[in-house]
C-alpha cells in the first residue's frame, strides 16, 4: 500500500485491504471469507426468491435475479418460461449455503489458527510455496497460473453442462443440449460485435476456446519465470499491492461494463422469458437503461433493467477505483489536491 515514505503508517479500520497488504496468510483468509459471503448470498437469495415466486407472472417482471439465471441453465423444469420443478433450484441454493459455511470456516481457520504470513513457514513446505511479495513477478505469475487453470476448468464445466444437460434456448422455447462450435474465425470476428451473437453453439464455442486458452496460459505462468534480469522494460516498479489492486479493479470494471451492455440487449443468453424485454440506453444526468415493456406498472422494472443498470454503475465506480489506486501506486499524493484548494482559498483571502 502507498505509504508516501512513512514506514510506520497506519490505516483506519475501514481500509480493509491494508490488513492483507504484506501478509499472504491473511490474504488467503480474506479470499476464502469473501467467497463464502458470495456463496451465502447466492444460496439465501435463491431461497428468498423461491418463497415469493409467482408462476402466474412473467419471471422477468418479478424483480428476480438468481432464478432467471438458474432457469437459463435449464434448472427448474422450465416449461413456457415457468418453473415447474422448484426442487432443482432448492438443491442449488442449499449447496451454496453448505459451501458458504465451508469457505467461511476456511477463512476463520486461516485467520486465527494459521500464520498470517506464509513466509514464516519452513522452506520447502507447501504453505511457503504460496508465499509472495507484491514486487516479486515470479511468485505472482506462479499464483496467477493457478487462478487461470481454475477459470479454465469452470469454462469446461459450463460447456459440458450445456452439452449433456442442456440450457434454455429462447428460439425453441425449451431446454436443449448444445454442442460447442469451436470456430476460431467466428470467435475472432465476434470480438467487436459480441452483442449480436444469436447462436448458443457459438456461445459455447467461445467458452470452449477460453477454457483451452486459460489452462494453457495457467500452465505457462506456473512453469515459467522471468528470463534474465527483472528490468523496467519488463515492468519493474509497476508491481505493488496498490498497483495489483488497481489492475484487478480495471478488469472487474471492464467485465461489469461488458455485462451491462450484453444483458441489456442480447436475448440469446438473457432470454425475454426470464429477464424481460430488451432495454433502451438513455442519458439524463448520466447514462442509464430503461424498460421498453409498456405493460409494466408505474415504477416497476424488469430483471434485465436491474441487471444492466447495477452492472453499469458498479463498473463505472470500479474504474474510478482503478484510477485512484493506479495513481497512488505511481506515487501521486492525493493530499496535494486538498492543499492546492487550501492555497487557492488563502490566496483569495490575501488578495481581498
Amino acid at each position: 500500500m502507498q505509504t508516501y515514505g512513512n514506514p510506520s503508517v497506519t490505516y483506519d479500520w475501514y481500509a480493509g485491504n491494508s490488513g492483507t497488504a504484506n501478509r499472504s496468510g491473511k490474504f488467503i483468509a480474506a479470499h476464502a471469507a469473501h467467497a463464502g459471503l458470495m456463496m451465502f448470498w447466492a444460496g439465501a437469495f435463491t431461497l428468498f426468491e423461491l418463497a415469493r415466486y409467482d408462476s402466474s407472472v412473467a419471471m422477468g417482471n418479478q424483480n428476480l435475479i438468481c432464478l432467471p439465471h438458474l432457469a437459463q441453465l435449464g434448472i427448474g423444469g422450465i416449461e413456457n418460461g415457468v418453473i415447474t420443478e422448484p426442487y432443482g433450484c432448492t438443491v442449488i441454493a442449499v449447496l451454496h449455503l453448505i459451501f458458504s459455511g465451508v469457505l467461511g470456516a476456511g477463512g476463520i481457520l486461516h485467520s486465527t489458527r494459521y500464520d498470517g504470513d506464509l513466509g514464516n513457514y519452513p522452506e520447502g513446505s507447501r504453505p511457503k510455496k504460496f508465499d509472495f511479495e507484491w514486487d516479486d513477478p515470479d511468485k505472482l505469475t506462479f499464483i496467477l497460473g493457478h487462478h487461470l487453470i481454475f477459470l479454465g476448468l469452470a469454462n469446461i464445466q459450463f460447456v459440458e453442462w450445456a452439452q449433456y444437460h442442456g440450457i434454455w434456448d429462447t428460439a425453441l422455447g425449451a431446454t436443449r443440449t448444445v454442442s460447442y462450435n469451436l470456430d476460431l474465425g467466428m470467435i475472432w470476428n465476434h470480438q467487436a460485435d459480441f452483442l449480436q451473437i444469436t447462436s448458443l453453439e457459438d456461445v459455447m464455442g467461445g467458452h470452449a476456446f477460453l477454457a483451452f486458452f486459460q489452462i494453457i496460459g495457467g500452465a505457462f505462468h506456473i512453469i515459467t519465470k522471468q528470463f534474465g534480469e527483472y528490468t523496467e522494460f519488463k515492468g519493474k516498479g509497476l508491481l505493488s499491492a496498490e498497483a495489483v489492486l488497481s489492475y484487478s479493479l480495471a478488469g472487474v470494471g471492464y467485465c461489469a461494463l461488458v455485462a451491462a451492455f450484453w444483458s441489456s440487449t442480447n436475448t440469446t443468453v438473457y432470454s425475454t422469458e426470464f429477464f424481460g424485454d430488451v432495454l433502451q440506453l438513455k442519458f439524463d444526468f448520466a447514462p442509464y437503461f430503461v424498460d421498453t415493456d409498456p405493460s409494466l406498472a408505474t415504477g416497476a422494472h424488469t430483471a434485465r433493467a436491474w441487471l444492466a443498470n447495477v452492472h453499469f454503475y458498479l463498473g463505472f465506480f470500479f474504474i474510478q477505483g482503478h484510477l485512484w489506486h493506479a495513481l497512488r501506486a505511481m506515487g501521486f499524493d492525493f493530499r496535494r489536491v486538498g492543499k492546492a484548494f487550501d492555497n487557492m482559498e488563502n490566496a483569495k483571502i490575501t488578495n481581498g
